[in-house]
């Protein structure tokens, strides 16, 4: 598989590995790194603070970043989108500001049992808090859940339903749209964690009707620490502030304070105008994605050479590169008897957990990466999940733009690699 992003990417021309572990964290373009650069020697300063050129600069730029956002994601205004540091920021956010102000002991929160940590222990406290009892949905063998599932679980009483739109463990795309309406015809509102979903696929939170939505900077070639929250107008009107401070105060006197309009009011302190400029960076390079489409076939050396062909843009590119790659990841891996596969649904995103049978996921992750592999190994902060499913662990492959078959055929050496030196303890 012949792609032409990876020449983007220094720290892999740099490096003879194969980055396997992109659902952690991707790596960074030249164009997202030259960005930030662009923005210290030339804009740096503190936006909304000054009335100096410089300062106005900044100011621009980081508004304009959250312009950029709300059109990436489709939002009606900027004014819904809010910045944060990440998405486990965004989920604790809403959990404080929304959950423990509109919460009794009569109501339920629902949750899937494949949810991060990040939208699952916030509402456990929330839960304490507020004597709100929360329930889950389960996923079936194929890492899915159900029609039955969704309509059992999420009924009257229910007040959130807080949902993954893909897993980070099994890759599984959850029926966003379903879950969403479900909720929302027995009064619930949605919180849908798009972590592993914005990053790898078209998602337009008006047609999902999304009450919240959430993903990380990080996760989509954006620096670190950059993280949003998209939410409706109305619930970012009510709800309260979660940190107080500079720049989301209106007036303040000696014994109270008024606070700034939406969604200034959300973002305490000096915001990191770096990380902004950096994802505003990384959504115009996603953006501009080129490719002929190689209709299945992986032996293309050249665009420029492919005539007659229908050319996929922007996030069709990255769902392309990743369809294929896992599929072929999937055939490959299956041929491998000593290797089990997890979820394996036939809505899956570029997400792969397996284990080797009889050797801990860490001990297999330290063999790969002796042969330059990267892969993730544990839990991926999923524990009830993996308790669900009976496992204690599993190692964890996830593509992005910059992969290609050839890291698959060197993920499948490794694995043999690893078959040999544990011999006696396969099973």
């Amino acid at each position: 598989m012949a792609y032409f992003f990876k020449k983007d990417f220094p720290l892999l021309m740099q490096n003879n590995i194969a980055y396997l572990d992109s659902a952690a964290t991707t790596q960074k373009p030249m164009q997202v790194i030259n960005a930030i650069s662009e923005y210290y020697k030339n804009s740096n300063a503190n936006p909304h603070r000054g009335a100096y050129k410089l300062s106005l600069e900044a100011t621009k730029v980081y508004d304009e970043a959250r312009k950029k956002v709300a059109k990436f994601i489709n939002a009606k205004s900027e004014k819904q989108i809010v910045f944060t540091r990440n998405a486990t920021e965004s989920l604790n956010l809403i959990a404080y500001s929304y959950g423990l102000n509109n919460l009794c002991s009569k109501d339920k929160i629902v949750l899937s049992i494949m949810e991060h940590h990040s939208n699952l222990v916030p509402w456990q406290y929330v839960s304490r808090k507020t004597g709100a009892k929360i329930e889950y949905m389960y996923i079936n063998n194929a890492g899915e859940i159900t029609d039955e599932e969704i309509d059992s679980k999420i009924v009257e009483g229910t007040k959130i339903v807080g949902i993954t739109h893909v897993s980070n463990v099994l890759g599984t795309i959850n029926p966003i749209g379903k879950i969403i309406k479900k909720a929302h015809s027995v009064g619930a509102i949605s919180i849908v964690d798009a972590s592993q979903s914005v990053p790898h696929m078209k998602v337009d939170v008006q047609k999902l009707d999304a009450d919240f939505l959430v993903f990380s900077g990080h996760k989509m070639l954006a620096p670190l620490g950059i993280g949003v929250i998209y939410a409706k107008s109305e619930l970012l009107e009510k709800m309260k502030p979660f940190l107080f401070g500079g720049d989301m105060i209106e007036y303040v006197y000696e014994q109270n304070a008024t606070f700034a309009e939406v969604p200034t009011k959300y973002e305490a302190g000096t915001q990191n105008v770096e990380g902004a400029v950096g994802l505003s960076a990384a959504i115009d390079y996603l953006n501009n994605l080129e490719l002929a489409n190689y209709e299945g076939n992986s032996e293309i050396n050249d665009i420029n050479k492919v005539k007659n062909s229908k050319v996929l843009k922007g996030m069709e590119v990255v769902q392309a590169i990743e369809k294929e790659l896992t599929m072929y990841a999937l055939e490959e891996l299956q041929k491998l008897a000593f290797v089990t596969i997890y979820g394996f649904s036939n809505k899956q995103a570029g997400v792969i957990s397996f284990n080797v049978g009889g050797v801990h996921s860490h001990d297999v992750a330290s063999v790969l990466d002796s042969e330059n592999v990267c892969v993730r190994s544990g839990n991926h902060c999923a524990q009830p999940l993996l308790r669900y499913m009976g496992l204690e662990s599993t190692c964890r492959v996830s593509f992005y733009i910059y992969n290609t078959k050839e890291d698959v055929d060197r993920l499948i050496d490794a694995l043999y690699k690893t078959k040999k030196l544990f011999a006696k303890w396969i099973r």
